[in-house]
């Protein structure tokens, strides 16, 4: 079966320290904002806990779930895709997605907190 095209996500998790402990460089910045820009639409948002809450789901459940058209979900799945955090198989005439765990967990690991931060 051939497989969409996805982006590599890189390192897996644990690429980078929490923003608590240091600061990004610029370059692990622009490689983990788009996946965070992802992030910051409620459809995508939406449809990648859809995803995530089983071990594979087909567009055709997830197009049932919205008011919109075809299209836009399936653009939207697209940037899901493109930034890592899914990636899916086309079978026959449908196309089933599933979460991409270490990019999750990169940009989880990204935001934990040791400690709480003192208030200036």
């Amino acid at each position: 079966m051939s497989k969409l095209p996805v982006r590599d996500v890189g390192p897996v998790a644990g690429c980078c320290p929490p923003l608590a402990v240091r600061a990004l460089t610029p370059e692990l910045a622009g490689q983990l904002a788009p996946m965070f820009k992802a992030l910051g639409d409620p459809v995508r948002l939406r449809l990648l806990s859809m995803i995530a809450s089983t071990s594979e789901i087909c567009v055709c459940d997830l197009t049932e779930a919205f008011d919109l058209s075809g299209a836009t979900i399936s653009h939207h799945l697209r940037v899901l895709r493109e930034t890592g955090l899914v990636d899916c198989e086309r079978r026959g005439t449908w196309v089933y997605y599933w979460l991409q765990p270490a990019a999750l967990s990169q940009l989880g690991g990204l935001l934990q907190v040791a400690e709480p931060a003192t208030v200036r």
